[in-house]
């Protein structure tokens, strides 16, 4: 029987728009931006910001150096939130109804502190609260130190959590991210970036 539920944030929780930020970031002067953002997991900079190597001034330095010309936190920030498409209502509806009815629901995210300024704040949903009211707890691969689909980054986790694999079940959007999570026996859904999930989640809650 399930007991936990691990969400992932972009393309779960929320619907990832990479054009747009892709876009912005290009805006600012990086001109090669398609190379260098990837929907799933981040390399250079930016995934050294999401694996918590580096701090957001040396990303605003590091970035700043890539472009040619000083950029603000702010213009960092707004880039990131370029990621930041619809957040779906029902998605957050079925999280607060999954936490009534007694589940543990866990944020499990490969995510930065610009990201985590809007997330973590009451602007999220246009209601006045922020993500971590729909939530039990949140893990983010920059305070872990390590990014999905490392094993690092589950075992950390389930060590903190005492999850029970058989007794977890994690939705991703990302196909080897779900993998990992299988490998440790973790009962999994790929959804796809911006799916209604709110009905398959119920079906795997049967199984």
């Amino acid at each position: 029987m399930i007991k936990t539920i691990l969400l992932d944030m972009g393309g779960v929780v929320i619907t990832l728009n990479q054009q747009q930020a892709i876009k912005r970031f290009k805006a600012l002067g990086l001109h090669d931006a398609e190379q260098r953002l990837d929907a799933y997991t981040q390399q250079g900079i930016f995934g050294d910001l999401e694996a918590g190597k580096i701090s957001e001034e040396d990303f605003r330095r590091e970035l700043s150096l890539l472009v040619g010309h000083e950029l603000s936190w702010e213009e960092c920030r707004q880039a990131w939130l370029g990621y930041c498409g619809d957040v779906p209502q029902r998605n957050l509806d079925k999280m607060a109804e999954l936490r009534r009815r007694g589940y543990r629901v866990v944020l499990l995210s490969n995510t930065n502190p610009f990201m985590m300024s809007w997330v973590m704040s009451d602007e999220f949903d246009g209601n006045g609260h922020s993500l971590s009211h729909y939530l039990d707890k949140a893990y983010m691969s920059y305070k872990c130190g390590a990014m999905k689909p490392s094993k690092v980054f589950f075992d950390a986790v389930i060590n903190e959590e005492n999850l029970v694999p058989e007794e977890t079940l994690f939705l991703d959007d990302g196909p080897r991210n779900i993998e990992a999570a299988k490998a440790l026996g973790i009962k999994t859904l790929l959804v796809n970036n911006g799916e209604d999930w709110t009905g398959l989640i119920e079906e795997k809650l049967k199984q």
